[in-house]
């Protein structure tokens, strides 16, 4: 739209006549004056009308419209500090309806005493309940920490791939995979980049990141778990162990928060310090049973000991990241490699922030007779797995690298109750629309 300006940038205009554009906030009819709030995706702004306005009289809330006006400063005793443009309001001279709007099935403006609409609901009328400010800011806030972590891939000659969804073996055990008709055969949508990740540093791209889906097919109906769900991978070679991943994954997520914090300091955003806090997972289970919580999985971390080991990090290390590292085989994948000096570990680490899990990392088992044995030993089948170790039959360099669930991190963040509410359009065993 040629000639409108954003509210955000209206300071810049005052004395000026602008053109502006978005959707009616609230209308409020005082005599011959009507006051009409505006918002667009950069914020909000009182605008003043007389009520004989040629094509006043009829608009409503949730109607897009475009105003000519001029900008003024508010007198001082009507300045709202507590709005960006508090100050400043446009004297309406001009306004033109783009579109009507029915009266929406969920409450878009929240008033005093109105509560917000039920999940379920909101979600049924996801682009009405994302009209908000404050989900809004959701994925603004997606949007900084994903440019941290890219400026900090970039900076350390990272390439960025992109992987299929479709393949024609599972990428992990061949559980919990969604099954498909591809023509006249069977395919299966990926839990993971990972086979595609390693093919990079058999490639020799050497360090690669991507950004993508990820598809599961987990009964689950937690606070954490999606069917599909945006993932961040990177994979990186010749490694010394997964330390090296865990070194250059704090680098990532300082970056990444160092980017949100500048762009939205209200938050008041804790940047970690370097090295966060690393724990074996027999001593994790120690630590616990200390603190009398403990789990019927010896090798694993339920949520609630999740919850416990931040708890416990946050007091005694001051830090709200924690690895958890060396995973018994038995957790850990066919493909992880194993200690030579402990062969019942693997080089496995999970980070917990703020008492959920948002990245698996591991370094890869890149030498194919022992990828093959770990294989056999996990009941599989190497026919299927033949193009992936096909990667390590010409040479491979050490490598590994992580998988890492952004919608965690924006749900802590922010302090949201559901990823489903850090994610645009949330899929879940029951939900698939809209």
């Amino acid at each position: 739209m040629k000639n409108r300006i954003y509210l955000k940038d209206l300071h810049e205009q005052i004395g000026k006549e602008v053109k502006i554009a978005g959707w009616i906030d609230t209308r409020r009819d005082h005599g011959k004056i009507v006051f009409l709030d505006l918002r667009d995706a950069t914020g909000r702004l009182q605008t003043v009308a007389q009520s004989a306005l040629e094509g006043l009289g009829v608009v409503r809330p949730e109607w897009v419209v475009t105003m000519t006006g001029t900008v003024s400063e508010r007198p001082p005793k009507l300045i709202n500090a507590s709005e960006p443009n508090g100050d400043i309001e446009l004297q309406v001279t001009k306004i033109e309806v783009l579109s009507e709007a029915e009266t929406p099935p969920i409450p878009i403006v929240q008033t005093e005493h109105e509560d917000e609409a039920e999940a379920p609901l909101r979600f049924d009328y996801r682009w009405l309940d994302l009209r908000q400010a404050s989900k809004t800011r959701i994925f603004k806030v997606w949007t900084e920490l994903e440019k941290g972590f890219r400026d900090f891939w970039l900076a350390n000659n990272f390439i960025q791939i992109y992987s299929p969804s479709f393949m024609s073996t599972p990428s992990e055990s061949g559980a919990d995979v969604f099954e498909v008709k591809y023509f006249e055969r069977k395919a299966y949508l990926a839990q993971s980049p990972q086979f595609y990740k390693q093919m990079a540093m058999a490639a020799g791209f050497e360090r690669a990141f991507m950004v993508g889906p990820v598809f599961r097919a987990e009964l689950s109906f937690t606070t954490r778990h999606l069917t599909e769900f945006t993932g961040w991978d990177f994979e990186m070679s010749y490694i010394d162990s997964h330390h090296d991943i865990m070194d250059l994954e704090e680098g990532l997520i300082i970056s990444g928060f160092k980017s949100v914090s500048a762009k939205f300091p209200e938050l008041n955003i804790t940047i970690p310090t370097q090295p966060f806090p690393r724990i074996p997972m027999t001593k994790v289970k120690e630590i616990l049973a200390k603190l009398n919580v403990t789990s019927s999985e010896e090798h694993d971390l339920s949520p609630e000991e999740e919850r416990a080991l931040s708890e416990y990090v946050k007091t005694e290390l001051n830090h709200e990241f924690v690895f958890v590292t060396d995973y018994h085989k038995s957790k850990s994948a066919f493909y992880h490699m194993r200690h030579d000096d402990d062969p019942d570990r693997s080089k496995r680490a999970d980070l917990l922030f703020r008492g959920i899990e948002v990245t698996t990392l591991a370094q890869r088992e890149h030498r194919l007779p022992i990828l093959e044995k770990q294989a056999l030993e996990k009941g599989m089948n190497l026919e299927p797995l033949a193009d992936y170790l096909n990667f390590f039959r010409y040479g491979c360099p050490p490598h590994g690298g992580a998988g890492i669930g952004p919608g965690r991190f924006i749900m802590k963040l922010l302090d949201l109750p559901n990823v489903r509410e850090a994610t645009y359009l949330p899929r879940d065993v029951k939900r698939l629309n809209p």
